[in-house]
C-alpha cells in the first residue's frame, strides 16, 4: 500500500505495458478507474488485469483520471494522442500526464505537467510481468522528481534520471541490448537447428546465461572466442559456411567485437591485422 494518498488514475493504451503497469498501481493502493482498450486483445488484457476499470474512449479516460493519466501507446503515436486529448479539452489542471516511451521526454507533452516514465523491462502483457517489476530501473525525465520518485517507489522500482536530450540514446541502448539479444539468440538457435540439433536451448541456455553474467560483471574482459584471439582462419570459415541471410549481422558484430577487443587490450593490433583483413574482404563481397 502506498504511504501517500491514493491516486485516481486512467490508462490510455491497455497493451502489454499499460495494462501491467495499471495492475501494479492498483496493487500499490491506487485506483485505476478507467482504461482505453481498442483491440480485442487489449480489451481481454484489461478484463484480466484491470477488472475494476471502466473501458472507455481515450478522452473519457482522461476526464476520469483526476490525478494521473498514464499514456502507454506506441512511440510514433504519442504526440498525436497528446494533441488529440488536449484538443478535446479532456485534460484538466492539477492532472499529471505520464507516458511510458523510452525514446521521448517531456517535449512530446507540449508543455503539460508530466513525466516520461519508462520501465527498463520487457513485457508480455501477462500477470507474470508483475513479478518482474520489483527492483527494476525506470528511466525518468521530469521536473517533479519528488512525485516521480514516489510513483516509482510504489511500483517497487528505482528511478534513473535521464536528461531530455539523452533519451534517444538511452532508449537505443536498451533496444540494442534487449531487442537485438532476442534476434541474436533466435538466429543462433536457427543455425543450430540447421546442423540437425533438435533442441538448441540445451546448448545455448548455459552458455548464454554465463556469457551475459560475465559481460555484466566484467565488461569487455568477459570476451572470449575466435575474434578476441584474432583467429582469422576460423572466422573466415564461419563466413564461408553461414547462410547468406546471416552473414551481414555476423560481419557487423564481428567487426564491432574486434574494435572493442583491440580498445580494451584483449587483442593486440598486430594480431588483429589478418582478422580485420578477412572481415573487410567479406564485407566487400556481402550483399547490401
Amino acid at each position: 500500500m502506498s504511504s501517500s494518498s491514493p491516486l485516481t488514475i486512467g490508462v490510455v493504451g491497455a497493451g502489454r505495458v499499460g495494462a501491467v503497469l495499471g495492475a501494479a498501481l492498483d496493487a500499490a493502493g491506487h485506483h485505476v478507474v478507467a482504461a482505453a482498450a481498442v483491440s480485442a486483445a487489449s480489451r481481454d488484457r484489461a478484463a484480466r488485469l484491470l477488472p475494476h476499470a471502466a473501458i472507455l474512449p481515450a478522452d473519457e479516460v482522461a476526464r476520469a483520471a483526476d490525478d494521473l493519466l498514464l499514456l502507454a501507446v506506441p512511440d510514433d503515436s504519442l504526440a498525436a494522442v497528446v494533441s488529440g486529448l488536449a484538443t478535446t479539452g479532456a485534460l484538466h489542471p492539477g492532472q499529471i500526464v505520464a507516458h511510458t516511451s523510452g525514446a521521448h521526454g517531456l517535449a512530446v507533452l507540449g508543455g503539460l505537467r508530466g513525466m516520461a516514465l519508462h520501465p527498463a523491462m520487457t513485457f508480455t502483457g501477462s500477470p507474470a510481468d508483475l513479478d518482474r517489476l520489483p527492483g527494476i530501473a525506470w528511466g525518468v525525465t521530469t521536473a517533479d522528481r519528488v512525485f516521480a520518485a514516489r510513483l516509482v517507489a510504489d511500483l517497487g522500482g528505482i528511478p534513473e534520471w535521464v536528461a531530455e536530450d539523452a533519451r534517444p540514446v538511452y532508449h537505443a541502448a536498451l533496444a540494442h541490448g534487449a531487442n537485438h539479444l532476442v534476434t541474436l539468440v533466435n538466429e543462433a538457435a536457427d543455425l543450430l537447428r540447421g546442423t540437425g540439433i533438435a533442441e538448441p536451448s540445451r546448448i545455448l541456455s548455459p552458455l548464454l546465461h554465463a556469457a551475459l553474467d560475465n559481460a555484466l560483471r566484467l565488461g569487455d574482459a568477459a570476451l572470449t572466442g575466435p575474434v578476441s584471439r584474432g583467429d582469422a582462419g576460423t572466422v573466415g570459415k564461419h563466413l564461408d559456411h553461414l547462410p547468406a541471410e546471416s552473414r551481414p549481422a555476423y560481419l557487423a558484430l564481428a567487426r564491432r567485437t574486434a574494435d572493442r577487443a583491440i580498445a580494451s587490450g584483449r587483442l593486440r593490433p598486430q594480431d588483429a591485422a589478418l582478422l580485420l583483413d578477412v572481415l573487410s574482404r567479406a564485407a566487400v563481397g556481402s550483399p547490401s
